[in-house]
């Protein structure tokens, strides 16, 4: 993928992890304490995951360097209380919520990577 363009990709994952996580306190809907209690950690832990995704491209095994870096990071900051900078509630459930979060952009970068691939191998027949 170009570097340009996976940049890019990136940006607007992060971007979008940003935005679920300001968006969360409007959400109404079936489930909402779950929603408002675990959302965060999820889609904070999507964009860490991005953004650390920009530093990590083109390493060997990016995706998974990339994923335990980013799981490293957002595990830390649940088990020391925010690095010391945040007030961080301490919930268990959080560090699952962390791992589904970066489990998600995993895999939501693998596909992604997986049809840019199969295009590019289409268009080279």
């Amino acid at each position: 993928m170009a570097k340009t363009t996976s940049m890019a990709r990136n940006v607007s994952f992060v971007l979008l992890g940003v935005a679920a996580l300001v968006l969360k306190r409007h959400y109404s809907g079936p489930y909402v304490e779950i929603i408002h209690s675990y959302s965060g950690n999820v889609s904070a832990s999507f964009a860490v995951y991005f953004v650390v995704r920009l530093l990590t491209s083109g390493w060997r095994y990016e995706r998974l360097v990339t994923a335990g870096i980013a799981l490293l990071v957002v595990e830390l900051f649940e088990a020391t209380n925010g690095f010391g900078v945040m007030t961080n509630v301490y919930d268990p459930v959080d560090f699952v919520a962390n791992a589904v979060g970066v489990g998600l952009a995993l895999v939501l970068d693998t596909l992604v990577w997986l049809r840019w691939r199969n295009e590019l191998g289409r268009g080279s027949q």
